[in-house]
């Protein structure tokens, strides 16, 4: 046999293949109704930030709570919220109702929300993320990366505070 007779070898086992997929499974019909109405297609609102975060308990609502769902939202929540940033402009931005934190490399703007609101009891009206690069230094001749850093400021609203200075 040739090279043209294993080409339509191979193509004859490619429609077999294909053959099967094509076959077309009948479906019992389902019983009629008596009045036959069109439903309108349902339109999905989109959610808003409350909306999404919503599920997150407070911190107030995890203690009451009991059973492993309190004790793997705190635990995952210290896994998103490394530590506060306490800087001169951090402090700055308190009296502004914006509190900085440090958080880990896979948080998002919506884990963040959820954690604060885990740990501290308040939910944020809005979360920004900043991911900062790790600036090179040398020390004499060698060179080295200090680490990268994301950083997440909280915006509350105008009655909600957070305990982060304490003791500073």
């Amino acid at each position: 046999m040739g090279i043209l007779g294993k080409k339509k070898d191979k193509d004859e086992v490619k429609e077999k293949a294909a053959a099967p997929a094509k076959k077309v499974v009948k479906e019992k019909a389902a019983p009629k109704a008596k009045a036959t109405k069109k439903a309108a297609p349902e339109v999905a609102e989109e959610p808003t930030m409350a909306d999404l975060y919503a599920g997150a308990e407070t911190a107030k609502e995890s203690k009451s709570a009991t059973g492993a769902k309190a004790k793997t939202a705190f635990a995952e929540a210290y896994k998103v919220l490394v530590h506060p940033l306490i800087t001169e402009k951090a402090a700055t931005a308190s009296s502004l109702n914006k509190y900085v934190f440090v958080v880990s490399g896979e948080a998002n703007k919506l884990s963040v929300a959820q954690a604060i609101c885990a740990v501290y009891g308040v939910k944020p009206i809005k979360v920004n993320i900043v991911c900062q690069d790790g600036k090179v230094v040398t020390r004499g001749r060698i060179k080295g990366r200090r680490r990268d850093l994301k950083k997440a400021i909280v915006t509350l609203k105008k009655g909600d505070s957070i305990q982060v200075y304490e003791g500073v």
